[in-house]
């Protein structure tokens, strides 16, 4: 049963990483160690601690190592105190690469988005270079990579959302990247019949990030809130550290591509209004709703691992519970609004 409200960050990590049932049988059938890289990113901490208590539920021995700069302070302490193995690295250096312990499974979360304006060759190098490298070093492994619905480019909020068989039209160089990203792995999985899952992701969502977040502060704040991007999914990120886990068990050659999403199609103004109720604050809007947004169509991933644990309505009331009372907030608006690529 889920809870009312979520008491504070201690209460919120162990809701991220609740492994769900499929989560733990898929990783009971997979034997092997697990790596995740780019472990230091806004999803990177929950994850893997999900699969170390999935892992252990079932009593199934399992080394799992988290990779990345660790630029965070406390992260790498807390990920080790949690049972996960940590390892610095930067993932641009070829040589630290190759030195990354085997693992028949790996989840590879490195990216980049936001700062992509003005590093535009970081940026491809992050999202399009990055993966070769990971794919020479996990040529023999099975590998769920991240990317992102913003492939798609915008689309008519009458339909029902992008679906994985769609033309790619990506708007700007951090989308274009983000092609360039899924092209590599895809190169690799079809050269070395190496089994992959690409999954794009638009939005995950909890109480310290997330674009629901983006639209309570600005409700709370007393700050207008831009209806431009008047549409969206929004995914509660345990579903999707959830879903992401469950993928290692659906990897293939050509990789498979699914989205994940939230199924509700949320406007921005009633989900304004809603938080206007529950935090008791007026909204202010600017600008009009356009008739295309960044939208998903996630009912082949819901085929595969069900519907998410968390719907749309709930997360808006813990968010709300949650700004309300001041809890956390990563400090890194999503840029949700943006419609022409810059980030």
């Amino acid at each position: 049963m889920l809870p009312r409200a979520i008491r504070d960050d201690a209460h919120l990590e162990d809701l991220l990483s609740d492994p769900s049932p499929g989560v733990v049988e898929s990783l009971a059938r997979l034997p092997g160690d697990l790596v995740i890289l780019g472990v230091g990113g806004k999803m990177g901490p929950s994850l893997p601690r999900m699969a170390r208590r999935a892992s252990d539920a079932t009593g199934t021995q399992r080394r799992i190592i988290g990779v990345a700069r660790f630029s965070t302070p406390g992260l790498e302490r807390q990920l080790q105190d949690w049972g996960i193995e940590t390892i610095r690295c930067d993932l641009l250096d070829e040589e630290q690469v190759a030195r990354l312990p085997d693992a028949p499974l790996v989840v590879a979360m490195v990216g980049m988005k936001f700062g992509a304006t003005g590093q535009e060759a970081m940026t491809w190098a992050m999202n399009s270079h990055v993966p070769s490298l990971i794919c020479r070093k996990y040529r023999h492994s099975r590998i769920v990579a991240f990317s992102t619905g913003n492939v798609y480019g915008l689309t008519p909020v009458q339909g029902a959302g992008s679906l994985e068989t769609d033309i790619l039209n990506p708007v700007g160089e951090y989308a274009q990247s983000c092609v360039g990203r899924e092209r590599m792995y895809e190169y690799f999985s079809r050269r070395y019949s190496m089994p992959m899952a690409l999954l794009r992701l638009n939005y995950a969502t909890e109480m310290r990030y997330g674009v629901l977040v983006d639209v309570a502060l600005r409700v709370f704040r007393g700050e207008p809130v831009d209806v431009t991007m008047g549409h969206l999914n929004a995914l509660w990120q345990g579903d999707a550290n959830a879903m992401s886990l469950c993928a290692l068990e659906h990897v293939a050659s050509p990789p498979l591509v699914l989205n994940l999403a939230g199924p509700e199609l949320l406007s921005v103004r009633r989900v304004a209004e809603e938080f206007g109720r529950l935090l008791g604050k007026p909204v202010a809007f600017q600008g009009s709703e356009a008739d295309d947004a960044v939208l998903s169509n996630a009912q082949k991933a819901q085929g595969l691992f069900g519907e998410p644990r968390v719907p749309a309505e709930r997360l808006v009331e813990w968010i709300a519970d949650w700004v309300r009372r001041g809890g956390a907030n990563l400090g890194k608006p999503t840029h949700f609004e943006v419609r022409d690529g810059k980030f």
